[in-house]
């Protein structure tokens, strides 16, 4: 038996959205790309939705846009703090660096996996200007408690929620909670769009921003009346190339869009039987006092299944590696572990740790993750168990 640590979520429809493009000869961004932002910003509560190549592009472009703001209590600058958690992927952090941004790294919590709330609390001053908060694994921050921390203070707040599609705190879907938020259909994700990410905001002057950094910085992609550079012109000749914004060409494919549309439409069943694989997990795997499971906050999407073994158990992370490994189960590191490991990349940081970021560091000694995946796979998880003794 094997267990993958992601299967395809596609069908015939995926495909015949493929057939049908390449039919088309349209491949390029264009309306399949429109229908799919304005399904996905339907579907997730938000007044807007901008589709990129990536999760990672997403995260840029989110950055980015807060540099061309001319609302200034959303404005970030070059030297501005912006806290993040310890445990997250790399490109959660990598704009931040590009931007110029002073990177004040927290510690997560040891059963949620997010920000540990009280650090979170102490480490916030008079010079933070945003927290980027990470849902990891499919699961909520407390956005309760982060915003009554944030309370009449000058803060952005940011929300990271590639690996959390679906995921809600208080009936709301998470990546709605920040000015902005980011999603990931990377191939391992809830949805899959061969490469694409996605961002959701409100705000109608960073919708603008947003979709002028996509693409080269011009105006082309911009409504007639916009808040970027106001009026456009009349002439389509000189409009479709006058340039802005110092912007990127980080679009989707068009087939994207195609397959984003399908996929979207089979979110909620997706959802629905990765909670009822969630389920089973934590019946078979909570008898193991010690193993540390994540605690969910609000209703997990369940990305994946983190262990974390704790100090008194009876095997080490070595002999789970070995187990997993000689009996085709795969698993990977719980996303980056603890980032400030990588010394050589924060090099080029400009940075601050707070704390000696204790559980980051057991997480990244100690811990690992298994996949989650659409279709019951409860078969597979008592296999694992038994594996475990």
């Amino acid at each position: 038996m094997k267990y993958a640590l992601a299967t395809s979520t596609w069908d015939d429809r995926e495909i015949e959205a493929i057939t049908s493009l390449i039919k088309s000869g349209q491949f390029s961004m264009g309306e399949k790309v429109r229908n799919y932002e304005k399904d996905f910003a339907h579907f997730f509560g938000s007044k807007y939705a901008v589709m990129t190549s990536s999760g990672s592009t997403a995260n840029l472009l989110m950055i980015a846009a807060l540099f061309y703001t001319k609302n200034m209590k959303q404005k970030l600058s070059r030297g501005d703090e912006v806290i993040v958690p310890a445990v997250s992927w790399s490109t959660t952090y990598f704009p931040l660096q590009q931007y110029g941004l002073n990177v004040k790294f927290v510690d997560i919590d040891p059963e949620t996996l997010n920000f540990n709330l009280k650090d979170l609390e102490d480490s916030i001053t008079q010079k933070t200007r945003a927290i980027l908060a990470v849902n990891l694994l499919g699961n909520s921050n407390d956005f309760a408690k982060i915003k009554e921390l944030i309370d009449n203070r000058d803060i952005i707040l940011l929300e990271d929620n590639c690996e959390s599609m679906g995921a809600t705190f208080s009936g709301q879907m998470t990546g709605t909670f920040g000015v902005m938020g980011t999603f990931s259909s990377y191939f391992s994700h809830h949805i899959a769009t061969m490469e694409g990410g996605c961002i959701v905001t409100d705000d109608e002057e960073l919708y603008h921003i947003l979709l002028c950094l996509r693409a080269h910085g011009w105006t082309r992609d911009l409504p007639m009346d916009n808040q970027v550079t106001g009026k456009k012109g009349d002439d389509f000749f000189s409009e479709a190339f006058r340039f802005a914004l110092p912007g990127y060409n980080v679009r989707p494919l068009e087939m994207s869009g195609a397959i984003g549309i399908e996929q979207l439409r089979k979110l909620p069943e997706l959802l629905k039987v990765r909670r009822e694989n969630a389920k089973r997990f934590l019946d078979l795997f909570s008898e193991l006092s010690y193993l540390r499971i994540q605690k969910e906050v609000g209703n997990s999407s369940w990305f994946g299944f983190s262990m974390i073994l704790e100090p008194d158990a009876p095997i080490s992370r070595s002999d789970l590696i070995d187990v997993f490994s000689k009996n085709n189960i795969e698993f990977r590191p719980i996303v980056t572990g603890n980032f400030c490991k990588n010394l050589e990349v924060l090099n080029h940081f400009d940075y601050q740790i707070f704390g000696d970021l204790p559980n980051a560091q057991y997480l990244d000694n100690h811990g690992l993750f298994i996949g989650n995946h659409h279709v019951d796979v409860a078969e597979q998880l008592r296999f694992i168990r038994r594996l475990m003794g």
